[in-house]
């Protein structure tokens, strides 16, 4: 019984008896020794082992067996050769007589000289035939029905790519041995030296270019770095003015201004804080990345850059918290109604009463008294920076009943459905009749120390049949549904008050002026 080993040569895991590994050591480490003061004798030494392997893997396969044997290296190296016979033959070649390329061709692709996949390039070494009339025939069967593209697609995927040596030497029918392997390296090689001297002066005129691309590069980048600089320090900027603004809302009364009574003044100022460090910190880090490209800097420290890492995550952690906190209080939606009669008239005149509503809370705030007040009328800001949305609109209906009402329904969002409700129970709209003339409020109010929770009002007038209505243009600003509303005919779009009449097809637009 022989023993046998286990071997790993180009990257294969073969099978041999120790007798046949002793010998094939011997001749690696002869060929190694010769191509040892070569500067690329890895890679013909991986070469020669790669094609080795292979004879390695035909023998096995060929004699059914899956064990290397003394036989079986002898045969490998006679046909590779030593390298004392590679030396003779290096001696005695005449330069006159050109050194022998013959071996078997095998049909592959050459993607090293190939336009597109190497099909051509391949052809033209089986076939041995100049590459641009192989390309000249492909290129005219491309105009034969097309026939030429897919009979190349099919030749793309079935021939295989020559990736290593052994196989572009197969491509090209030299032999594949020692003597081969050396004289296909040195070929590569001086190939490379002569396409290094023909490009010198074209890869000088490029490398100019391409300096001065870097140059110029590297100037449009600095100029990008410095307007970054200033747009992020006036960015800044604006944010360090902004919290100092809502910092001073949140230290007044937050619940009297919009959007600042959306969030509950408990946790108002840290929210402000955690938002306004979620948005300074990358604006600082991005200030002074452009800083360091614009001078070219050395890096911010570690523990500073870790720093402001810690304090970012830790504000984006914080408005993450609160905004999600803040949308649960949106989560439910209540809503309730409020039906009254209105006195029967044959027209009513429908009027914007911009006249403000105070509470008893406010009169004594504000010190209004009937005395210093009397026949006057405080008016609503309704187009301040920090005005609630209106949320109020109306719709006019035909009545069923013959009767004049006017809904209200007030609705708002809360957290629970009691909390929803509740909201809603704390708007205040101003609402009043006197005799013919309606009179609504443009938005609604909110009791004090109320927050802002999507509180809407929504009004549906019911008139009976034949009932006029003068609507004035000032409901095109204040009140929904009115702005897309249109006369139909001619009449003057420029009057300020506008008839209509209530039909049984709903309210129509009267043609002619009111007067």
């Amino acid at each position: 019984m022989k023993k046998t080993l286990n071997i790993n040569i180009g990257n294969s895991i073969i099978h041999i008896e120790e007798e046949a590994y002793e010998m094939l050591t011997a001749y690696l480490n002869e060929v190694k020794a010769h191509f040892a003061t070569s500067a690329d004798h890895y890679e013909i030494v991986t070469d020669i082992e790669n094609r080795i392997a292979e004879m390695f893997r035909e023998i096995l396969f060929q004699q059914q067996r899956q064990v290397v044997e003394l036989q079986d290296v002898a045969q490998v190296i006679a046909q590779m050769g030593t390298v004392k016979q590679f030396e003779e033959v290096d001696e005695e070649a005449d330069s006159t007589v050109p050194p022998s390329h013959e071996g078997v061709k095998k049909l592959y692709r050459d993607t090293d000289e190939g336009i597109v996949a190497g099909v051509c390039a391949g052809f033209s070494h089986y076939l041995e035939i100049d590459v641009r009339w192989i390309r000249v025939i492909a290129l005219i069967s491309f105009f034969i029905g097309g026939s030429g593209i897919l009979a190349y697609l099919i030749m793309w995927m079935i021939i295989p790519r020559a990736v290593s040596r052994s196989e572009k030497m197969y491509m090209k029918g030299e032999a594949v041995n020692l003597q081969g392997f050396i004289r296909n390296f040195e070929e590569e090689l001086a190939g490379n030296q002569l396409i290094k001297r023909s490009t010198g002066f074209i890869a000088e005129v490029v490398d100019a270019i391409g300096r001065v691309l870097g140059k110029v590069g590297k100037l449009f980048l600095k100029i990008i770095a410095g307007l970054i600089i200033l747009f992020g320090c006036f960015c800044l900027l604006g944010l360090c003015i902004s919290l100092a603004m809502v910092l001073g809302f949140s230290d007044a009364n937050p619940n009297d201004y919009f959007p600042f009574n959306i969030v509950n003044t408990d946790y108002l100022p840290t929210m402000i804080l955690a938002v306004f460090v979620a948005f300074a910190v990358p604006l600082i880090a991005l200030i002074l990345f452009s800083i360091r490209v614009l001078f070219n800097t050395r890096a911010i420290n570690r523990t500073v850059s870790f720093a402001l890492l810690i304090v970012w995550l830790a504000g984006v952690m914080t408005s993450i918290f609160y905004i999600t906190k803040v949308s649960s209080e949106f989560k439910e939606r209540a809503e309730f109604t409020d039906v009254k009669d209105l006195k029967p008239y044959g027209t009513y005149n429908l009027l914007i009463n911009r006249t403000r509503f105070f509470s008893k809370e406010d009169s004594v705030r504000y010190r209004i008294s009937s005395s210093n007040y009397r026949g006057r009328v405080i008016l609503n800001d309704e187009d301040g920076p920090f005005t609630m949305p209106r949320n109020v609109s109306l719709s006019i209906e035909k009545s069923d009943n013959g009767k004049v009402t006017l809904a209200q329904n007030f609705s708002a969002q809360g957290k629970t459905f009691e909390n929803a409700l509740q909201y809603a129970q704390n708007i205040h709209y101003g609402f009043s009749q006197q005799d013919s003339v309606l009179n609504f409020s443009p938005q609604l109010q909110l009791t004090k120390n109320t927050n802002w929770r999507g509180q809407s009002v929504e009004l549906i007038l019911k008139v009976p049949v034949g009932v006029k209505l003068l609507l004035h243009r000032d409901f095109d600003r204040y009140l929904q549904r009115y702005g897309s509303w249109s006369c139909e005919g001619e009449t003057d779009d420029d009057q300020d008050v506008k008839v209509w009449t209530m039909t049984e097809d709903g309210l129509k637009c009267d043609l002619h002026k009111s007067e």
